[in-house]
């Protein structure tokens, strides 16, 4: 299998995870136990009513644990699993570790905006975990000193880190306009409202102008806004930028500086991608229930 292809592989399994993983850690840190039960006036309450028809709790919590338990307990086991095991076996991720890898993921991918992905506490915690699960799984695994530093030099490419700005962008279709919004935003307006209410481009004026993660190789955004962002502070916008389809106010919510990774720095990641590649199977915290010993709701249903 090709190293970006797996790569794109292990990013995906972030991806479907990130926003269950970071609700259940959340939970979990606020409010210590799951309630369990409840009291029959909580159960039979009213949560809609539909002409003479009624929807009571008891019948929504039954349709959501039918429909979506199974899954749910599954990762919040998961989780359990992964941290205790960690524990046992003294396995840590440094802060340091954790930032760059979400650095990585930045760079490479363009859409992570907060409403699809979660926010990026949510993402810390599941590269967190992440990491925790791959060491756990190839910890056993023999990989030596000259396949790491091979796979090190033939893929540098996937170490270097361009210089990447988070933006969103209003467009509108004149100048007049693009100046009307400055003032409005010099004057205390949101950009994201004003992008919902005058942005031309209806895809992104639905997510406030959020146009993610752009990096200066991207071909796919004008190379006035790469320009512009370079000289942004985080929270600023731009003055008006000429667009094919009429002029576009930027905002900044981040840069990323670019960086080229040495050796040292993903020599462990890399050690783990090897190993993984000589895996049976996909990436799963399955084979780990047996060593610590799970029983749990649906064993035998």
């Amino acid at each position: 299998m090709a190293s970006k292809t797996l790569w794109v592989i292990i990013f995906s399994l972030v991806i479907t995870n990130c926003v269950t993983i970071g609700y259940f850690t959340s939970k979990n840190q606020g409010q210590g136990a799951i309630p369990v039960s409840s009291s029959d006036d909580e159960q039979n309450e009213v949560i809609a009513t539909i002409g003479e028809e009624t929807i009571t709790r008891d019948q929504w919590m039954n349709k959501l644990e039918e429909q979506f338990g199974q899954e749910t307990l599954k990762e919040l086991v998961n989780l359990h699993v992964v941290e205790e095991l960690a524990e046992k076996y003294e396995i840590t991720v440094s802060d340091e570790i954790i930032q760059r890898e979400l650095a990585v993921y930045k760079s490479m991918y363009n859409s992570l905006d907060e409403e699809q992905f979660g926010n990026e506490q949510n993402w810390e915690q599941q590269i967190r975990y992440s990491i925790l699960l791959e060491e756990l799984l190839t910890r056993d695994a023999s990989v030596s000193e000259e396949e790491i530093k091979k796979f090190y030099d033939s893929n540098k490419e996937l170490y270097d880190i361009d210089e990447t700005f988070h933006l969103s962008h209003i467009i509108v279709k004149s100048e007049k306009e693009a100046n009307m919004v400055i003032e409005e935003l010099n004057g205390g307006s949101s950009f994201e409202a004003l992008a919902l209410e005058v942005s031309t481009d209806e895809f992104t004026a639905n997510q406030g102008g959020d146009i993610g993660f752009i990096s200066t190789n991207n071909e796919y955004v004008p190379g006035a806004y790469l320009e512009e962002a370079s000289s942004l502070d985080k929270g600023e916008w731009s003055g008006a930028i000429k667009v094919d389809t009429g002029y576009a106010v930027i905002m900044l919510h981040e840069k990323i500086e670019g960086k080229a990774y040495t050796y040292d720095d993903v020599k462990s990641q890399i050690r783990r991608q090897i190993a993984l590649e000589q895996m049976e199977g996909s990436v799963s915290v399955d084979p780990l229930w047996d060593e610590i010993g799970v029983t749990w709701f649906y064993e035998n249903k």
